[in-house]
């Protein structure tokens, strides 16, 4: 099929860009995406997509919103307005996505995420935490410490290879080789749901009002 030249609409808008080159780095990888590339795959002229989207730059920030609305969508699935059951279910929807998109996933981790969609997810996350009467510069630290837990757990678990856990010596590493049997669920969502109690917890914690005498 001929490719349509600069100016030609073919249908496109950002939405419909970004959706195809999501399709396109899920099938081939990020290292193999360019522009020209994935103006190959929607037969266009790269000019059209330049015209919606302005530089690869712009186009990545495109596809991490799109994959990113994903996490939105299932999280407003939920109708709980407690703090901890957001983040639970927050959480929740953006490991479905890492694993939907494991090729895509990096750029959320490597890149600013400043997208409306993004910070809207946040801005209700931190809105219950007030709500509850949180401190401040407690909610203020949430999403970090959430989020610091869920790109560097993802992106071990959704990796090209993950690494399992290593069999220890047990004459050089008595401890280690003692715990490696509660290991052995590397990257189900038992170990994911048992982490991130324990991320929640200790936000929790840290909320809680100081008992010391």
């Amino acid at each position: 099929m001929a490719r349509r030249t600069q100016g030609t609409s073919a249908g496109l808008d950002r939405e419909h860009i970004a959706a195809a080159a999501v399709a396109l780095v899920d099938r081939d990888g990020l290292e193999r995406f360019g522009v020209r590339r994935l103006a190959q795959e929607l037969e266009v002229d790269p000019m059209s997509i330049y015209h919606h989207i302005k530089g690869k730059a712009a186009l990545l920030d495109a596809m991490s919103e799109a994959v990113l609305a994903e996490v939105t969508a299932a999280a407003d699935d939920d109708a709980s307005h407690h703090w901890e059951e957001i983040a639970r279910r927050t959480a929740h929807g953006y490991r479905e996505m890492a694993y939907r998109h494991p090729q895509v996933f990096p750029l959320l981790v490597t890149r600013a995420q400043t997208s409306p969609v993004a910070v809207s997810a946040l801005e209700r996350l931190v809105t219950a935490m007030r709500e509850a009467g949180l401190p401040d510069q407690m909610i203020a630290d949430a999403p970090m410490v959430l989020f610091s837990f869920l790109n560097g757990h993802l992106l071990a678990r959704t990796s090209d290879a993950p690494s399992p856990v290593p069999a220890f010596d047990a004459t050089a590493y008595p401890a280690m080789a003692a715990l490696s049997p509660l290991m052995a669920d590397f990257g189900s969502l038992t170990e994911f749901d048992r982490m991130l109690d324990t991320v929640l917890a200790g936000i929790k914690d840290r909320a809680a009002p100081d008992t010391c005498i």
